[in-house]
């Protein structure tokens, strides 16, 4: 990979800025959708106001997490030369020979990003992946399992 951690770590808070610009924007048009005076129900069965109540609920809390993990990009110290994985870990690996980049924090699992012609997702140690890659050092294999199927992962590099 042709990018620095530094730049990954930049990249990251860039895209989290702006999810979180559109997350609350979206959440308060949902909100504005649904206290609108048309939005009262003119019968029994007119649930539109609920429904849009419950998205903008939805919503307001996808902001909060987006912005934890935000706060987390800035607030980190994202340790460099790192022997193992550990927190703040950028991994390579090969899943069932599938080469990817993984980049391990506490939170913002699942949020993937391209970055220098690669996909770079974020994995939590809590989930099945990060957890069985802990402590992991390069050359290691260890396998973890998903939906009762066995994944082999290779440790092909750590920073």
């Amino acid at each position: 990979m042709n990018i620095t951690k530094k730049e990954l770590i930049q990249s990251f808070i860039t895209y989290l800025q702006e999810e979180l610009q559109s997350l609350t924007a979206a959440a308060k048009a949902t909100y504005e959708a649904a206290t609108h005076e048309e939005s009262k129900p003119e019968n029994q069965y007119d649930t539109r106001a609920l429904e849009a109540s419950y998205l903008a609920g939805a919503q307001a809390e996808r902001v909060g997490e987006i912005r934890d993990v935000l706060r987390l990009f800035q607030t980190l110290e994202f340790k460099n030369g790192l022997d193992r994985v550990l927190a703040t870990a950028l991994v390579d690996v090969n899943i069932d020979d599938k080469k990817s980049t993984l980049l391990i924090m506490p939170k913002g699992g699942g949020i993937t990003l391209r970055l220098a012609g690669r996909m770079v997702q974020i994995v939590t140690p809590h989930s099945l992946l990060g957890e069985a890659i802990l402590g992991s050092r390069v050359g290691d294999e260890v396998e973890y399992e998903v939906a009762e199927r066995v994944h082999v992962c290779e440790i092909l590099g750590v920073q």
